[in-house]
């Protein structure tokens, strides 16, 4: 890769992280070729891009999004790679499952909402974490939960109600 190229693919990488605002950062290093395409075709069944790049690139286009990466920098060693989601959690899960075939990917570090991530030990806790239209539909739950109590008081009291006020016409 010559200079410009190298300009180019920073460029291109920093607008994938101002786009996506959500990117985890992998090592796929010593996988075979076979391990690595079947890795790429499950990010492309999930909407996940994936992209393998040299370290000192992420961290140019890190440094040039203007977010406060600086934690990140020092998972930046040995080979990278790179996914990209618009949900969350995605990545997290996808590499579960693919972590119950083999060793790899290991999850060096992620970056979901300007929350960072060190670590693979953080995996379960990403995997758990829930996207912004699965809080907006609890919230939701939650909001419509007392009304449904109300008005399910407010229908079953109306017929007690309309019981005594039956029971009491019958005997007067």
């Amino acid at each position: 890769m010559n200079r410009e190229e190298k300009q180019e693919f920073v460029v291109a990488l920093t607008e994938q992280i101002q786009e996506y605002g959500n990117f985890y950062i992998t090592d796929t290093a010593d996988l075979s070729v076979a391990k690595i395409n079947n890795i790429r075709r499950k990010c492309f069944e999930s909407d996940i891009k994936i992209q393998v790049a040299k370290n000192t690139l992420i961290r140019k286009a890190m440094e040039a999004a203007g977010g406060d990466y600086t934690e990140m920098y020092d998972v930046l060693k040995g080979a990278s790679s790179i996914m990209f989601s618009k949900t969350a959690n995605a990545p997290a899960k996808l590499i579960k499952q693919l972590r119950k075939a083999g060793e790899k990917p290991i999850l060096k570090a992620a970056y979901i909402d300007t929350a960072i991530f060190i670590g693979d030990s953080q995996l379960d806790a990403l995997v758990n974490l829930k996207s912004k239209e699965e809080l907006v539909a609890d919230i939701i739950a939650l909001l419509q939960s007392p009304a449904k109590n109300v008005i399910s008081g407010l229908q079953s009291g109306g017929n007690k109600l309309a019981g005594i006020v039956k029971t009491l016409q019958e005997r007067g």
